[in-house]
């Protein structure tokens, strides 16, 4: 019996550990393989592919310590993920991309845009309303997806969400 990886003893009602049992290895698989087999066309000899082979730096750290997670790599030392068929380059993306509003509509510095619902503010007392009018305002590269930074009267300069704003 078996009770979170502990072996149940009737005798006595102890927990004991499983034992050790050493590696395990399919019968007939040589004891010192070093990698991963891989398949090979027919009547040739199977090649085994070594870590030193496969590992792929990470471009952040320059670590080879990763791991596979869906298609992605993860650097086991800096959390860094990136996807192994572009490079890593995400990062390296165009920075002229287009910032819409809520309806799809284009923004550009010193718009004005109204405020599409009430948006809650750490610290304030109150909220601000649907319908505020915000003049002048600026695209900025911010924190999550807060794409914009203005001055919303009666509470000071932040940074909006495109998707609670349309131009006016």
């Amino acid at each position: 019996m078996t009770f979170l990886g502990l072996q149940h003893n009737n005798r006595g009602g102890r927990r004991v550990a499983p034992r050790y049992r050493g590696p395990t290895r399919l019968p007939g698989s040589p004891k010192h393989t070093l990698g991963l087999a891989r398949s090979s066309p027919q009547g040739a000899a199977s090649s085994v592919v070594t870590m030193s082979e496969t590992a792929i730096a990470c471009p952040e750290c320059s670590s080879e310590y990763n791991y596979e997670q869906g298609d992605l790599l993860v650097c086991s030392m800096c959390a860094h993920e990136w996807n192994p068929a572009t490079g890593g380059d995400e990062d390296a993306a165009p920075a002229d991309d287009i910032v819409t509003d809520a309806f799809g509509t284009p923004l550009a510095d010193g718009d004005t845009v109204t405020i599409i619902k009430d948006l809650k503010v750490k610290g304030a007392q109150s909220s601000i309303k649907v319908g505020t009018k915000v003049r002048g305002i600026r695209l900025v590269n911010g924190v999550g997806d807060h794409d914009i930074d203005c001055k919303v009267d009666g509470f000071g300069q932040m940074q909006l969400k495109s998707s609670v704003v349309k131009k006016v």
